[in-house]
């Protein structure tokens, strides 16, 4: 009798990976810093490389029907998030201003109304108590904060738990990223089953050293925003569309990028449901602001986000390039002049990638992604791990995701610029991330174009 998978023993090989994986996660969590870079970029690589070994046999059976769940897999995966937990984020800053947003709710202060910098000055909020070292830590104390409800809601809870200790508040907030992580591993595994697909596909997700770094390590809450948007989808699968509202509207205030989405789901399902659907979604997200919201409130955080996209510069592709031949052609960065232009081309672009109803649901969602990635003036790493997980239904037979797999190993070539003060870009790192991951893509997509399946698309 042959036993199923998830029941044989592992292999030496197998425990020889779990080992120096874990030994490399530890490394990165507890004993390397951002300006580090040739220690971070080799550790990263050697977790790239035995993360390769365990998928590589996954992007060849991604039809197979009769997988079961390696339970290796899924131990090894929860293993290496739990090593991190009591780790302080080396690579990322955001977590100072979460604690910073959670502190200030906690006294009844609502972090959307005062800047940091007011704050610290005194005067504008006479309660307020701020603790200048953790002022210290934050990246952006000029601007107000831009993080939606549900986040604000993770961020109090944090503070609640440890008002005063850092690491403490740390913790508090990895706890609900690792179980949102764990929980997008189980949806993964029960969406792909019920499309016939080998539920091992996860792992492309779960094992990423993109995904665990990014998420649990730095303490980056696309962790709950993907899980929330995978619960949407496995309630709208299983026709419980209120529900899937609600799990859609606590991912957008979560991180707002679900909005995205709503035009893909107006296609599929028709204009009608779709737009009574999104409707639904849109009042929910704003009963969620309700206690944080007056008009002031909506433009300090809407003026943020605004100057994030015109301000902040970092990682970007297709923008860099526009912005060099605004400087060799008219001497000065043109985005002032384009930026509205550029805005108006990519929200065009994502909808006519939605109403492209000839290819699959699942390849839309990725494509939107990737060009929104592509047109974006910042690029973050933790910014690619809503692409990771969309890859892992788009992946078959046909359709390769070769360029995602490799712009999650590049994308950490980025941290290059965190080795000297003030921040500096290396344009040949540049160079080599994005001539690779759009060299890859346009084999990607001309191989799926050609190889395509003619018959109805799969549904979602």
């Amino acid at each position: 009798m042959t036993l199923p998978s998830s029941f044989i023993v592992p292999s030496a090989t197998r425990w020889g990976w779990l080992l120096l994986s874990a030994c490399l996660y530890m490394l990165l969590g507890y004993a390397t810093l951002r300006e580090q870079f040739p220690m971070m970029i080799g550790l990263y690589a050697l977790l790239m490389w035995g993360y390769s070994l365990r998928i590589r046999p996954l992007l060849h059976l991604a039809d197979d029907q009769t997988a079961a769940p390696d339970r290796f897999l899924i131990g090894s995966a929860v293993i290496f998030r739990l090593l991190l937990l009591l780790a302080l984020p080396a690579f990322s800053d955001d977590y100072a201003r979460f604690i910073w947003d959670g502190r200030l709710l906690l006294q009844g202060i609502n972090p959307f109304r005062y800047l940091p910098v007011e704050l610290m000055a005194g005067g504008v909020a006479p309660a307020a108590h701020v603790d200048p070292a953790l002022y210290q830590r934050l990246n952006s104390p000029n601007y107000h904060t831009v993080y939606p409800p549900a986040n604000q809601l993770f961020f109090t809870l944090a503070a609640w738990v440890a008002p005063t200790h850092v690491l403490g508040s740390v913790v508090a907030l990895r706890l609900p990223i690792l179980l949102a992580d764990i929980g997008t591993l189980w949806l993964m595994m029960k969406l792909l089953v019920r499309h016939k697909r080998n539920p091992n596909l996860a792992f492309l997700y779960a094992l990423n050293p993109l995904i665990i770094l990014e998420l649990t390590g730095n303490v980056h809450f696309e962790a709950v925003m993907i899980f929330f948007t995978l619960l949407a989808v496995y309630f709208w699968q299983t026709h419980k569309q209120v529900l899937s509202a609600v799990a859609l509207a606590l991912a957008v205030t979560t991180k707002l990028l679900p909005l995205i989405a709503l035009p893909l789901v107006i296609s599929h399902a028709g204009w009608r449901p779709g737009l009574r659907y999104s409707l639904l979604v849109l009042s929910l997200v704003g009963v969620l602001f309700v206690p944080f919201l007056d008009l002031s409130l909506l433009l300090n955080m809407l003026e943020s986000i605004d100057l994030y996209f015109r301000k902040f510069e970092f990682n970007a592709s297709i923008y860099y390039l526009i912005r060099e031949g605004g400087f060799w052609l008219a001497g000065y960065n043109i985005l002032g002049r384009v930026g509205l232009w550029l805005s108006l081309l990519t929200t065009a672009g994502l909808l006519s990638i939605a109403f492209a109803r000839r290819f699959p649901i699942q390849v839309r969602m990725l494509w939107m992604l990737t060009l929104y990635l592509a047109m974006a003036t910042t690029v973050h790493p933790w910014y690619l791990t809503s692409l990771v997980a969309a890859a892992v239904f788009a992946l078959s037979s046909t359709f390769a995701i070769r360029y995602m797999l490799v712009w999650s190993g590049l994308i950490w070539l980025s941290y290059s610029a965190y080795r000297t003060n003030p921040v500096q870009e290396d344009a040949l790192l540049l160079l080599i991330e994005y001539g690779l991951v759009a060299m890859l893509f346009v084999i990607d997509t001309r191989h799926y174009l050609t190889n395509r399946p003619t018959h109805a698309q799969t549904p979602a």
